[in-house]
Parts: C-alpha cells; structure tokens; sequence
C-alpha cells in the first residue's frame, strides 16, 4: 500500500477532475479507488463529483495500481542514443508508454525493463526512467533516465524549458501562416477522454508555436514546438482552431488517407546533458507510414 497526499489550489473544481489533472492516473483507476473508499478529503471518504475547495487535504491510498507488475518483455526498443545517463529511443506507434490500470503489459517500461540494467527510480515501480510520455499512437523521440541525478537535471530543464521537443503533423485543411495557440487546457466536460480549451480556473496554461512546413491541396504539413507539456496538448489545440490531426478519431480528425492513429510524431528534441552539460540535439527522419501518406497527397 502507498498513500499519496495532495492539496488543492483550486475552488469549485471536482474532485475526479482535480485528481485527473494533478495525477498520472487514468479515469478508470480514479473512479476503482474512489469505490473501494480509497480517496478522502480532508480526512473523510467523498463522492467523485465532490466539490473541492482551495487547500483541501487529499489522500489516495495506492494499493490497486501496486498489483500491476512491470515486468521485462523482450520488446524490440530503436535506441537513437545511450551512455551511463541516460538514452533517447524512438518510440514505436501503439505502444503505450508505462503500465497502469487499463494497460498492465506490453508497454516501454517493460521493453526497458528487458534491454536496460539500470534505470532511474524516482517515478516508482511502474514507471522507471520515465521523464516524460508519448500518447500511444503518437511515435518518435523520448528521453529515459538511467540515473536519479539524470531524472531530476532533465525534469527541471522541463520545467524551465531548456528541454524542448518538436513534432511533425499533418492536418486537415490549409493553413498558409504560423500561428501560436495558447490559453488553459482541462478535461473536456462532455468527453473525459479528451482535453478542451477552458477557463484559467478550470486548466493549467498551455502554448504550442506552429510553423507552417507544407501546403497540400487539402492538407498542411505542420512543424509544433512545444513551450509546455500538458495532455493532449498538440492535438487539443489544433482541434481548437478546427484544424485536426489526420487519423485523430478522438480529436475529429478521422479520416480514410490514415486509419491508425494520428499523424504526430515528435522528430527533434534538444537538452543539456544532465552530467557534461553540453547541448544535446537529436532529429530523426519522418517513419514510412507518414511519408507514404505524404506521398499520396503530393
């Protein structure tokens, strides 16, 4: 058993919604918890829909998520870089990143698990080495950390925007200018599974710079780089202006060119090593399955 604390620094905001945005725990795993009498507020066991206010004390007691076992797989891992710090890896499409209640195997926590001895530990059991996460479908570039000293120096770079990261994606419709979008993402109240542009109470801050690449018939081939790291954040956004991420069901942006997941892939992604202090830059080219659906609207 684990038990976490949490204050809130909100007024009026649910306490699922809360404990979605401030966690890295599905909606699934939440709403287990909060039925086995997991959650309290201030001390007392409260309903999902219960409303927080500003410095409201919440405890979650871990014991679900424990029985998850991140186990080594031998999954194959495309390995961009490595040293004693830490690797780049080339994330595959469709593979989830870390265990949790909805995906218990076959993740790269468990592909690392099998190719690497060490990994760092300050994310816990389930999640080692991971600084940050790639949504499912989205491929490319992702840091682990093998050391705790690499975790740390690499997540305040996070947070203070030296470490940055850049996609490629192609969307429906024709953008012909470089545009910035920003303002407050939160949980969709009508589709919990997506993220939606909302008041500053109700989200945390978020901004993306758009760049155009190419101009298609149909289409715009987009370069976004992120200036933070919220859920969904690329794909919020550009659903937010209208514009979708091809093969994005969620986000509306089915389309019959590109059935598998969305077009997004983070190519480039550029650091300080966390133990020589030198800048690290790594780009790699566009997989197959994008290009081919470039080549077909070309």
């Amino acid at each position: 058993m684990k038990m976490q604390k949490l204050i809130c620094n909100k007024n009026n905001i649910r306490l699922d919604v809360f404990l979605t945005e401030n966690t890295t725990f599905s909606r699934s795993y939440i709403k287990t918890l909060n039925q086995q009498g997991k959650i309290a507020v201030n001390g007392k066991i409260v309903k999902a829909g219960y409303m927080l206010k500003a410095n409201d004390a919440i405890t979650i007691e871990e014991n679900l998520i424990e029985t998850i076992n991140a186990d080594p797989e031998n999954i194959p891992l495309d390995i961009v870089y490595e040293d004693d710090c830490l690797l780049v890896i080339n994330k595959q499409v469709g593979l989830v990143v870390h265990p949790c209640a909805s995906t218990k195997s076959h993740t790269l926590v468990n592909a690392l698990m099998y190719h690497i001895k060490n990994l760092s530990t300050i994310n816990g059991v389930l999640r080692p080495g991971i600084v940050h996460r790639l949504d499912k479908d989205t491929g490319g570039l992702l840091i682990v950390a093998k050391t705790d000293y690499a975790h740390k120096k690499l997540s305040a770079q996070l947070k203070d925007k030296t470490l940055n990261r850049e996609y490629k994606a192609l969307i429906k419709g024709r953008i012909k200018q470089d545009f910035v979008v920003e303002g407050y993402l939160g949980r969709n109240p009508k589709n919990r599974e997506q993220m939606t542009m909302v008041s500053e109470q109700n989200g945390k801050y978020s901004k993306t710079i758009f760049t155009i690449d190419k101009v298609f018939d149909h289409y715009t081939l987009l370069n976004c780089k992120l200036t933070t790291g919220r859920t969904h954040q690329i794909r919020a956004h550009l659903k937010s202006i209208g514009h979708a991420i091809v093969g994005d069901n969620l986000y509306g942006g089915a389309d019959n060119i590109y059935k598998n997941g969305q077009l997004l892939f983070a190519y480039k992604i550029n650091f300080i090593h966390p133990a020589t202090n030198k800048q690290m830059t790594f780009e790699i080219p566009l997989p197959k399955y994008f290009t081919d659906v470039i080549d077909k609207i070309s």
